[in-house]
């Protein structure tokens, strides 16, 4: 019956079986350089767990190209091998990054750093030695003898070095090889031997002697095809030759969707047979349906709930696969989902859902976003690449959970503790009896006068102005020894500021010697010090005298120079107090040595550094800070900085009236009672005890464990001595390394153990690591030990341990006393005996081992393990006392250590739960810090919310997507989670954000994101071309215009199509349009600024290149954030300023994010990855050349601008003085779409026949067609003229533009400053669609009398027009005043003088501000510069320089200098029609032209007739 009806139907459509190519379109992108081997990407995905984890592969894989047979077979066995050193999600991952290709720039930068060198000639690999280079092992060794004459080569962070002994005094080899090839291993074998020996540093770089010639096709990226306006028609008539017919390459999944009420896929199942005729069905139905006739306004209102409720009705997958379908391809599908009907419950659940997400997370109906685990993933930012290492990062923490026993929702919990960042300053606490203050801002009368109000922060005050509150905001800290020589001028600094009444409290610790018997008369110090104390006590001076009292004794009676003597207080106190006695004040039994050990032993407390100290609000001042002159701002500017975060914390709420400053202060998190650098580092080292192995008795099975096994037995076997909590469970875990046969190894342990019998929440383990080789002999004490923790109670083995360890015990076993002499009472005797007896020394080699190999100990150091966290190697005088283990556990409970064992205890995870706690804290705080995690959640989700549940058992991503189905996100988004599913194990939920009461079509475009999970092969093994973006059935209809959507360092450009991609129309062209791209050029973007002034040196050059050809690209520093951007592409990158004025004025200082040392004298750029790359440098004019200016008159004349990527045409250039230089004309103009290029063709043609002065044309390379660029050479040849194709990306901080046509408006007008050289005194724009009669020279010339561009205003002389001169009334009337509204059609630039007053940098400040109104701005190109007519002035131009038949009256054509084809709003004439009818010379340019180009296109011997 259903056949029946089938064939029925197809009769019924009259379908005549004609067997056409799908029509479609489709858009590939290639990387500009060759194929990189899979083996070496793989190497590379390897060697980011770490250097040891890439040789150990290495080792695996040395000659594995042996085995190549099929592509297929290669690459399953490069992954076999690979699996050896990854988990079953890493491979999925490393599927996912050799499919993206990501690793391939990495193995590129190599390669290009080995053609840097050069590589010798027929070597299929090679060793440099310091700069000379051999092709045989033979050569090593003579290579090696003069090796240490010549210099030392540079070597970048992600170079490959073997992991011999570290000896920095020996030569260095750097391998260029292939890995996995048998030169490979020759070299590799002899240099790894010597490497282990430690007589060379071996270095590895990838080098692939004969590169394969195809590129590969790169993904991450989307394509969008928009459809463009026809409301002009500007589409090119010539025709395209030579189309082919291409079978369509295009297959497609979507089967499955229903069309017009038939499910295909079921149909196709039911009758095989029909399956041509189905198809032919399919696609009438579909055209059928691709109709585009617009919507009306009541049917838009619902598509975004329409298009949920579709989805939602949908099988799980097939709703996530609609998704895509729907926001892909949306003009097609717009008018089916009117149909749709949307349920009440739907709608209501969304709505509530929305109220929820816009108070939670700032998510407002229609926006889109994305959450991995709790991170936000801004899909602005974010691209695949980014995202491959967000996921990859998470995994190391997922397994970790997952192999410690955590699955289900305990991961979230976990994963979503807030870990506090590891603070950069700590405090330490100032209420401390010791520090002595001369005033009390809250206390003391002269103060009085001031409010005490904490809201008096708030009001407002003139900037820099310090606010006088009765309050004790501001506290320093001087920590002095009155006998040094710099004490004297920062007590002078203290005196300056206490009597300009500036609101600090001052303090002073004196640390003046403590030994009893020293006296007054015998250190001038403590003289110093009691005399002090005498004046206070027996005077009761205030405060303020103290302060004069030091001053004056301190620097009145003391030269610059000098230092204190205990003559000085003598001599003073006779004069100033006569009757009393010397003896009594200054003597061995003086009444005033109260708390004189007070100062110094707070002073050792805190761990401080060398003398003098001081401390802001608690923070230490660094060394450098303390410099007097310097001190006085540094002081000034934390008062400023510190008021804002009180300011923040008033206005927050948390400082009120009530609460005292200080101790709001001091109960900061960053306040702790010590400063240790060791502890307070930044910089961490964490144990992973992630593995779960068997436990190896057997140390010889123990040494070949690799490091993670190593630790976790360790953590297995590990006795601890532990105060159980009334839980049952400890949060810090510490395990003291060391060799406790030696001194320094028993006090560290008699510290941690002091530590221990005080804290409750701590448990110590103990780890040997002698000095020797383990023997009974010297491990005696260690044995004791274990023992003890093995046989005894908790108290017991630890009071016995601390009678043990003293010295005089230590003497006694020396002296032969049986260790059973020494046992306490209570313990058990027997058990302690029999296990030390019996214990054997082999597990304390396991341990020693354990401290080489994982704790990268030497024999003997010692070292401190918290949770994992490693401190150590310890100097050998370093201490570690017991105010340490406070500090440190102190720090580790803050971090995360209690959040963690309040979970663990919440989980009821009672077995070994202080382990798990130990492990878990480890894990977390040693992955890297990000933003903090968002917990998402709906109120309701069985109607607005597709979940997909992971596979159970497995370590799975919790992701979270809000989206709107009809936005660009949803288009990238839903291919993005499509692709993530294959990759990893995702519990997923998609909810519908829609919005209500659309105006509008919310997305005017079709789109695809070009991505895949793995690497795809063909039927006979080979690789697939890749991966492409394929449109297949489209509305034939509608104008359509491509783009492609990269991330952001990439500049891509269309290489092959002979298509005007910027006009695709389908019903005239047969078959697919195809479209090829290549990444030309990988972004190098940075920020630079001027040390002395802070500002950014404005026109200031850089340019960038490698060693053997140092100038390959160059660039101008822009204003606004001192922003430049530079062409590169993989590979290490030198960066200059540029010969000429840059380098004489100006030297670099600084830089950061650059791959060379801070202070080298060459920037090295390293570009080794997809993602953006940003530095920053800072420079400084040299002392000769304070005055000079950048932009003054005698700019540069010297050296050719390579442009931004520069393409020579024509006439060679001349550089033979300035004169000739001068006299060219330059002009710039843009061009986009075919039918633009022709026109543009016929403007040049038409500027050369006017004028005899040499012509050099700069276009705008972006936008360019291939075939523009392949006959505009030959077009220089014909015509002599010179070109350049300058480039420039918009940069990520300036508002983007989505639509093409108004990028190109930005281009003409807001990178003026930087597109051309600072050698190009003045431009002219030429709009594409001009016609010129008159010589341009003659505009050049003209005076523009101080304004930096000329324009000439709109005609007023057809009147007819009269109702379409927009800027005649509303905004632009009250706007312009006076001033005519001008037109962007053609204009002339003093670059000299826009450069020098700034004004690229103010017209894209304005253009910030007003683009974030998408009403704003309508012609950007000409509204912009309009706008800034009060900022930059204008200079109209005659009248005559344009013509424009829309606005100018037919009797001034005559004389009109330059003709525009402007578009016509009453007629809406085609351009083309008009030209041809406006300019009679127009046709015969166009015939001069098409004739050219039919020479240019003929086959080669015909090309000399030219």
């Amino acid at each position: 019956m259903m056949r029946t009806f089938v064939l029925l139907l197809l009769l019924l459509f009259n379908i005549h079986h004609v067997l056409s190519a799908s029509k479609g379109v489709s858009a590939s992108l290639k990387a500009k350089w060759s194929m990189t081997p899979f083996l070496l990407e793989t190497s590379e995905f390897i060697g980011e767990d770490g250097n040891d984890k890439f040789w150990q592969f290495v080792d695996t894989v040395k000659e594995l190209t042996v085995y190549k047979k099929s592509v297929r077979s290669y690459y399953n066995l490069i992954l076999k091998k690979a699996a050896q050193f990854l988990s079953d999600l890493q491979l999925s991952l490393l599927k996912f990054a050799l499919s993206l290709r990501a690793y391939s720039p990495a193995v590129f930068a190599s390669q290009q750093i080995a053609s840097d060198e050069p590589p010798p000639q027929a070597c299929p690999a090679f060793v440099s030695v310091h700069g000379q280079h051999g092709c045989s092992t033979k050569d090593i060794k003579k290579l090696l003898k003069a090796a240490a004459g010549r210099p030392k080569p540079y070597l970048y962070k992600n170079d490959h070095r073997y992991p011999g002994l570290n000896k920095t005094d020996v030569p260095i080899v750097i391998l260029y090889a292939e890995i996995g090839t048998k030169k490979f291993t020759s070299f590799h074998k002899v240099l790894s031997e010597k490497a282990e020996e430690g007589t060379l540093i071996y270095v590895l770089r990838h080098f692939v002697a004969n590169p394969k010639p195809q590129k590969m096709l790169l993904s991450g990226y989307g394509v969008e095809l928009a459809i463009k306006s026809t409301e002009y028609k500007a589409v090119d008539d010539t025709k395209v030759k030579g189309q082919l017919v291409v079978d369509s390459p295009f297959c497609t999944d979507d089967d499955n969707d229903e069309v017009q009420g038939f499910l295909f896929g079921t149909l196709k199942k039911s009758h095989p047979e029909l399956q041509e005729q189905l198809g032919e069905l399919r696609k009438h139905l579909l055209e059928s349906t691709n109709d585009l006739a617009p919507l009306k306004v009541w049917e838009l209102q619902d598509l975004s709930f329409q298009a949920a409720a579709r989805i939602m009705s949908m099988p799980k997958y097939d709703g996530l696969k609609l998704l895509r379908d729907l926001s892909q391809n949306f003009p097609s599908k717009a008018r089916s989902l009117t149909r749709v009907a949307v349920k009440q419950e739907m709608r209501k659940e969304i709505e509530e859902n929305q109220k929820r997400l816009s108070e939670t997370i700032g998510v407002h109906p229609g926006d889109g976003a994305l959450f991995i685990n709790g991170l936000h993933i801004d899909l602005d930012i974010h691209n695949p690449f980014s995202i491959l290492d967000i996921i990859r990062g998470e995994a190391r923490v997922l397994e970790g959970l997952h192999n410690l026993g955590i699955k289900g929702e305990h991961q979230g919990t976990l994963l979503r503790l807030p870990v506090n960042h590891v603070e950069d300053s700590y405090a330490l606490d100032i209420r401390n009896p010791a520090i002595m203050w001369v005033n009390d801002i809250e206390n003391d009368l002269l103060y009085r006068s001031w409010p005490t109000g904490v809201q008096e922060l708030l009001r407002a005050t003139f900037p820099g102005v310090i606010r006088q509150i009765r309050r004790n905001f501001f506290n320093l800290v001087l920590f002095l020894d009155p006998v040094q020589e710099d004490s004297i001028e920062l007590v002078k600094l203290a005196e300056l500021f206490y009597k300009h009444k500036i609101p600090l409290r001052i303090g002073f610790v004196f640390v003046v010697n403590t030994e009893d018997e020293i006296d007054g008369f015998s250190d001038a110090g403590v003289a110093f010090y009691r005399l002090l104390n005498y004046i206070a006590d027996e005077y009761d001076l205030s405060q303020a005298l103290i302060s004069e009292v030091i001053c004056f004794i301190m620097y009145n009676k003391v030269d610059v120079g000098e230092t204190l003597s205990v003559d000085t207080v003598s001599a003073y106190l006779k004069r100033k107090f006569p009757k009393a006695s010397a003896e009594r004040i200054l003597g061995i039994d003086s009444e005033y040595d109260d708390k004189r050990k007070a100062g110094a032993q707070f002073y050792r407390k805190t761990g401080l550094g060398a003398l003098p100290l001081a401390l802001f609000n608690g923070v230490p001042l660094s060394p450098e800070e303390m410099d007097p002159d310097e001190l006085e701002t540094i002081i000034l500017q934390r008062i400023m900085d510190t008021t804002n975060v009180f300011q923040r914390a008033v206005f927050m709420g948390q400082l009120t009236e009530g609460t005292d400053v200080v101790d709001y202060l001091m109960d900061q998190p960053n306040v702790v009672p010590r400063i240790n650098p060791l502890i307070l580092s930044t910089d961490r080292k964490y144990l992973d005890f992630t593995s779960s192995p068997d436990d190896w008795e057997d140390t010889t099975m123990f040494s070949y464990l690799d490091s993670r096994d190593k630790t976790a037995v360790m953590a297995k076997r590990m006795k601890y001595f532990t105060k159980n909590d009334e839980d049952g469970m400890t949060a810090v875990t510490i395990w003291i390394v060391g060799d406790f046969e030696k001194d320094s190894g028993r006090r560290l342990l008699l510290s941690a153990l002091k530590h221990w019998k005080a804290s409750p929440g701590v448990r110590v383990g103990v780890i040997a690591n002698p000095t020797g080789k383990p023997s009974e002999d010297n491990t005696v004490l260690y044995r004791a030990i274990w023992a003890s923790l093995l046989t005894q109670k908790n108290k017991a083995a630890a009071d016995f341990l601390q009678k043990l360890l003293k010295e005089e015990s230590v003497q006694l076993l020396k002296q032969g006393t049986k260790m059973k002499d020494l046992l306490l009472q209570g313990m058990d005797e027997d058990a302690f005996e029999k296990k030390y007896n019996t214990l054997e020394v082999d597990f304390i080699h396991s341990q020693q081992l354990f401290c080489r190999d994982v704790l990268k100990l030497s024999r003997g150091q010692r070292a401190v393990v918290s949770n994992g966290r490693i401190l150590g190697p310890f100097e050998e005088q370093e201490e570690f006392i017991v105010e340490d283990f406070h500090l440190l556990e102190k720090i580790a409970l803050s971090t995360s250590a209690e959040k963690v064992k309040a979970k663990v205890k919440q989980m009821g995870m009672k077995a070994k739960a202080s382990n798990l706690v130990m492990k878990v804290d480890a894990l977390l705080t040693a992955a890297p810090k990000g933003e903090a995690r968002r917990d998402v959640h709906f109120i309701k989700d069985s109607h607005s919310v597709l979940h997909f549940s992971p596979r159970e058992n497995e370590v799975f991503y919790d992701v979270v997507a809000i989206v709107d189905p009809l936005t660009r996100e949803a288009q990238k988004m839903s291919s993005l989670l499509i692709v993530l599913s294959q990759v990893v194990n995702l519990k997923l939920q998609v909810f519908m954000n829609c919005r209500a009461k659309l105006s509008e079509m919310p997305l005017k475009s079709f789109y695809r994101f070009v991505l895949e999970s793995d690497v795809t092969f063909l039927a006979n093994d080979s690789v697939s071309l890749g991966p492409m973006a394929r449109f297949m059935e489209l509305p034939e209809s509608p104008l359509l215009t491509l783009n492609m959507i990269t991330p952001e360092s990439w500049m891509v450009e269309a290489v092959r199509s002979p298509y005007d991609l910027d006009n695709i129309h389908l019903q005239e062209v047969s078959g697919v349009v195809t479209a090829e791209y290549e990444l030309e050029h990988l972004l190098l973007e940075g920020h630079c600024f001027d040390l002395s002034t802070g500002q950014p040196p404005r026109g200031l050059q850089f340019t960038l290149g490698m060693s053997q050809d140092p100038l390959m690209h160059d660039t101008i520093v822009m204003a606004n954030l001192g922003y430049f951007q530079l062409k590169a592409n993989p590979g290490a990158w030198i960066l200059k300023l540029r010969k000429g004025r840059s380098e004489d004025i100006y030297q670099i200082l600084a830089h950061d994010g650059t791959d060379s040392p801070a202070d080298a004298g060459d920037v090295v750029v390293v570009l080794n990855s997809f993602h953006s790359k940003i530095i920053k440098v800072r420079v400084q004019k040299k002392a000769d050349k304070i005055n000079e200016d950048l932009l003054s008159e005698a700019t540069e004349s010297k050296g050719l601008w390579d442009s931004i990527a520069s393409i020579t045409g024509g006439g060679s250039r001349s550089d033979d003085g300035e004169k000739k230089k001068e006299d060219v004309l330059n002009i710039f103009s843009v061009a986009s779409g075919h039918l633009y290029e022709r026109f543009l063709r016929i403007m040049m043609l038409s500027v050369l026949r006017h004028t005899k002065t040499p012509v050099k044309f700069w276009f705008l390379k972006n936008y360019l067609s291939p075939s523009f660029k392949e006959t505009i050479p030959r077009m220089a040849e014909a015509y002599g003229f010179q070109y350049e194709l300058v480039q420039y990306k918009w940069p990520r901080w300036l508002h983007q533009q989505s639509e093409k046509q108004r990028i190109i408006w930005g281009y003409k007008i807001l990178f003026l400053d930087v597109l051309f050289p600072l050698a190009v005194d003045k431009i002219i724009f030429v709009d594409a669609d001009q016609i010129v009669r008159a010589d341009l020279k003659e505009l050049r010339d003209l005076n523009l009398e101080g304004a930096p561009y000329g324009y000439t205003p709109f005609c007023d002389s057809r009147r007819e027009m009269e109702g379409y001169r927009f800027w005649k009334t509303g905004y632009w009337a009250s706007h312009l005043g006076h001033r005519k509204y001008h037109i962007s059609a053609l204009y002339v630039v003093d670059l000299k003088k826009f450069r020098k007053i700034a004004a690229g940098d103010r017209l894209r400040g304005q253009y910030q501000a007003l683009s974030q109104d998408p009403n704003s701005l309508s012609n950007l190109d000409q509204d912009l510069p309009n706008n800034m007519i009060h900022q930059v002035a204008i200079k109209s131009l005659p009248q005559d320089w344009l013509w424009c038949e829309t606005w100018c009256d037919d009797t001034s054509k005559a004389t009109a200098k330059t003709i525009d084809l402007c578009n016509n709003p009453k007629t809406k004439e085609p351009k083309l029609t008009a030209a041809a009818r406006i300019v009679p010379e127009w046709v015969e340019y166009d015939n001069e032209i098409k004739r050219l180009l039919a020479r240019v296109q003929e086959p080669e011997n015909t090309r000399d007739e030219l």
